[in-house]
């Protein structure tokens, strides 16, 4: 069986993105990993490039900065990657830049490709989601938050990358149809230096709006205000990722929550109960769970 892990990244160090660390998480499963890297006013080139020499394979990019709408630059991006993995793969992991995988969930992963790989009627592999928010304490627990998404797939050429480029679709948009694991992404991309979130938002915008939405609804700061964003966290209790560990510790921003403000909407309520009583979740999904 083969794997190959791909991605896709931009301007890593001017907004604090954490792909060296998304990279080597998913690296010891992975025979080869194609990055498509977008020409960047950073050395985000030169990062990618010292990870690993003999696994990683760069494709040089550049963004279509004139889209902007609906995020689909990044789907570009992503299927620019994709179109780049060897064909010989069985298997295609993707990750996202702020996205990094536990090593205790890397065995269950590789098993699970092995256990799916011929099965013509599995597309992909469904993962479970933990979103850090402001800090690596806390994980966001609304239903703002999608709680699965696929991150393995078939080297099938028919599958896609879904509007956003946040999952997959196949031939004439059909979701897949994909099996549920029992191993979590965790997704760092709202736990970044507040200076650098404040850039982000700032430019990350235009690939989903135009200049006049962005000047009326993208606040301009030096720092971005991380209380004033969210209404509803929780603490997280576990480790993080060795990866993660050295940009942890570097850590030079603080972020308290009073978990008591929590302000629960009455759609979360509803969902909670649904889910609860009756087993019903009302989620967005975008895939077809296979029992």
């Amino acid at each position: 069986m083969k794997v190959t892990g791909f991605s896709f990244i931009k301007n890593a160090l001017i907004y604090d993105y954490p792909i060296v660390e998304a990279i080597k998480s998913i690296l010891p499963i992975c025979d080869e990993f194609v990055v498509a890297v977008g020409k960047s006013n950073d050395d985000t080139l030169n990062l990618i490039k010292q990870i690993d020499k003999q696994k990683i394979k760069i494709v040089e990019t550049d963004w279509a900065e004139d889209l902007r709408d609906g995020g689909q630059v990044l789907a570009i991006e992503t299927d620019k990657a994709f179109a780049n993995i060897s064909k010989d793969t069985d298997w295609a992991f993707y990750i996202q830049g702020d996205e990094v995988v536990h090593e205790k969930y890397l065995d269950v992963i590789y098993k699970e490709m092995l256990h799916f790989k011929d099965e013509p009627n599995i597309d992909g592999l469904l993962f479970k989601y933990l979103h850090f928010y402001g800090s690596y304490d806390y994980v966001g627990s609304s239903s703002n938050w999608y709680n699965h998404e696929i991150r393995v797939i078939k080297n099938d050429k028919t599958i896609y990358s879904y509007r956003d480029a946040q999952g997959f679709r196949k031939g004439n948009n059909k979701k897949l149809n994909v099996k549920s694991i029992d191993a979590y992404i965790y997704h760092y991309g709202w736990v970044k230096k507040p200076t650098a979130m404040q850039k982000k938002q700032e430019n990350f915008h235009k690939y989903w709006h135009d200049d006049k939405w962005i000047e009326s609804n993208i606040l301009k700061a030096d720092e971005f205000d991380y209380l004033k964003h969210i209404n509803e966290l929780k603490p997280f209790i576990g480790e993080h990722p060795k990866v993660m560990q050295k940009r942890i510790e570097e850590k030079n921003w603080k972020f308290n929550y009073d978990i008591s403000l929590n302000k629960r909407k009455i759609k979360d309520k509803l969902k909670i109960a649904l889910n609860k009583y009756f087993g019903i979740d009302i989620g967005y999904k975008n895939y077809i769970i296979k029992k």
